[in-house]
């Protein structure tokens, strides 16, 4: 590998680092807004998705100058490749960041129904998934990407028992159907997070070992027998 190459490799992984971050605290803040039901924290998320847009940006840039001054290849060209379809799915979760942040806005100052629509579970599971792929990819872990793709089917589960619970509080408590819809819509944005942070870690499962794994089922063992890319 030229040195050039390799500080050019340097420079955007330190870009993907920092909109990996912004995008992090976005979603971060977004689920706070809506559990403190603080307007300004909320705006103050969708005010700042404009940089996260920006970021995306010049990540992609950099990364086709890469491949067009340097011709990478192998494990190299694998990287750059999985860091222009990280970075899409790091932009797609901070505009869900948004979309519950403008939720949170709306459901300020609005008594909570009685219905069972406790989404704390869903929000630690979520963060969870996204903090895990977000460090399997900086640790180039296959091992914790694989355990990122496993946690998704609990996630996809917890939204759809959060749907049944709306429509029977919807039957029950029809007076509080503004509430129950903007909840079931941040349900819906926790779960496509998820999805996104499922497809960074397979993702970095293919930067590791070129190998494809979307549309397919984990392996048993998977996630506890694959060591760390050195």
């Amino acid at each position: 590998m030229s040195l050039h190459l390799l500080h050019d490799l340097d420079a955007l992984k330190r870009s993907l680092l920092g909109i990996c971050a912004m995008v992090e605290k976005s979603v971060a803040l977004a689920v706070r807004a809506l559990e403190a039901q603080d307007v300004a924290l909320a705006r103050a998320v969708i005010a700042g998705d404009d940089a996260i847009d920006q970021r995306e940006v010049q990540i992609e840039e950099e990364a086709l100058k890469l491949l067009a001054l340097h011709q990478p290849v192998a494990i190299d060209l694998r990287w750059i490749v999985a860091t222009i379809k990280i970075n899409s799915d790091l932009e797609r979760i901070g505009d869900l960041a948004v979309n519950i942040a403008e939720r949170a806005e709306r459901l300020a100052g609005k008594a909570r129904p009685q219905a069972r629509l406790d989404l704390a579970i869903m929000v630690d599971k979520v963060m969870a998934m996204l903090r895990g792929s977000l460090d399997a990819l900086f640790n180039m872990d296959a091992a914790l990407a694989w355990k990122v793709c496993e946690a998704d089917d609990e996630v996809d589960r917890l939204n759809r028992q959060t749907y049944e619970r709306v429509r029977e509080a919807l039957l029950a408590q029809p007076e509080d159907v503004d509430y129950l819809i903007h909840a079931l819509g941040v349900s819906r944005n926790l779960e496509r997070v998820a999805d996104h942070a499922t497809n960074i870690a397979q993702d970095v499962i293919y930067m590791i070992n070129g190998e494809i794994v979307r549309h397919r089922g984990v392996p048993p063992g998977a996630a506890d027998s694959v060591p760390p890319a050195p």
